[in-house]
Order: structure tokens, then C-alpha cells, then sequence
């Protein structure tokens, strides 16, 4: 899965351009506040969900943002990668 960048946000389309794997960030004083992760039913189990994740972390770290997990999957998948423990505000 191909993902794309917007400030706040990191997602994919379909072929047709239809969202199907979203997670949000909005930043505020150089804190993101991962806030929302979306994935549609037709690519749940592929670990599309923790891809997104991981690249909206890889991308926020290289920019020199922390993160405020709100998500509950956002929360998950950090507990689960404590080599991300560094961008946890």
C-alpha cells in the first residue's frame, strides 16, 4: 500500500480514489495529536493499519515532531514499538 501525505493526515486510495486507510494527526506547537486511524473492511488483517501508523511516525520523527497518542489503536502500536518511545510526548 502506497501512502500519501497531507499536513495532519497520512492515507491511501484505491485505484478508484476512494479512501481506504487513514490515520490523523493535527499538530499543535510541535506536538501531534494522532488522533483518528481508519482502515476500510476490504484491507483489515493485511496490517495495513500499523504501515500507516508507522509511516505517519517515520514521518513526523524525521520533521522532529512528538506525538500525543489518542487513538486507541495509535496508543496500541506504540506500546508494541518501544523503538518509537522517543516521539511519545
Amino acid at each position: 500500500m502506497n501512502f500519501l501525505q497531507e499536513p495532519g493526515r497520512t492515507f491511501a486510495l484505491d485505484q478508484t480514489g476512494r479512501l481506504v486507510a487513514e490515520v490523523t494527526y493535527p499538530e499543535q506547537n510541535g506536538v501531534a495529536v494522532m488522533n483518528h486511524t481508519f482502515v476500510d473492511p476490504s484491507h483489515r488483517g493485511q496490517g495495513a493499519a500499523g504501515q500507516l501508523v508507522k509511516a505517519a511516525a517515520d514521518t513526523l520523527r524525521a520533521r522532529g515532531c512528538k506525538v500525543r497518542p489518542t487513538c486507541s489503536y495509535a496508543i496500541r502500536w506504540f506500546e508494541s514499538h518501544p523503538e518509537y518511545a522517543d516521539l511519545l510526548e
